[in-house]
C-alpha cells in the first residue's frame, strides 16, 4: 500500500484568504493557494478547484505518456485540458439546496501519435490511460474520506 500525504505550511493566519500546504514527500514544495475570486478571493493564487483541475490533468497525461511508453507507443503531442463547474451558492450558504462542492468536471485529451502506429494500438492507448488514470477512477468512483477535526 502507497500512502501519498501533505500537511499545512507555514502562513500568516491573519489572511483568511490564503493558505499554503506541502506534499509530505516533498517538504521544500510549497503550493501556495487561495480562495476562488467567487468566494471572496482575490484571484492572485490558484484556488482549491485550480488545484484539482491541475490534479486530474498531470494524472491523466503522465498515465498516457506511462502506457504509451509501455506500449511502445511513440507519441507526437499531448494536450488535456480540464474543466470543473462549480456553484458558489452551495459553498457560499447561500442556497440550500444546492450542493457544496463541483457540480461536473469535463476533461478532454487530444494525442497525435508517430506515423506508422496502427489504429487498433493508439485507441487501446487512449482506452488504457483513462482505466488507469488513479485520479480519474477516485474521482468517478468515490473513496471513503474520513475526518478529525479538533480544538487544541
Amino acid at each position: 500500500m502507497v500512502v501519498t500525504a501533505a500537511h499545512s505550511a507555514p502562513s500568516d493566519l491573519a489572511d483568511p484568504r490564503h493558505c499554503g500546504v506541502a506534499p509530505t514527500e516533498f517538504p521544500d514544495v510549497t503550493i501556495r493557494s487561495g480562495l476562488h475570486p467567487a468566494a471572496g478571493g482575490f484571484g492572485d493564487t490558484p484556488c482549491s478547484g485550480d488545484i484539482l483541475a491541475s490534479a486530474l490533468a498531470i494524472c491523466e497525461e503522465s498515465t498516457l505518456r506511462s502506457v504509451a511508453a509501455n506500449m511502445g507507443v511513440e507519441l507526437e503531442s499531448v494536450r488535456g485540458e480540464v474543466r470543473i463547474h462549480w456553484d458558489f451558492r452551495g459553498t457560499m450558504g447561500v442556497d440550500r439546496d444546492v450542493p457544496v462542492g463541483a457540480t461536473g468536471i469535463e476533461m478532454r485529451t487530444q494525442v497525435k501519435v508517430k506515423d506508422g502506429v496502427d489504429a487498433e494500438r493508439a485507441k487501446r492507448l487512449l482506452s488504457s490511460a483513462e482505466r488507469y488514470c488513479p485520479t480519474l477512477q477516485t474521482l468517478r468512483h468515490g473513496v471513503e474520506v474520513k475526518t478529525e477535526f479538533a480544538l487544541e
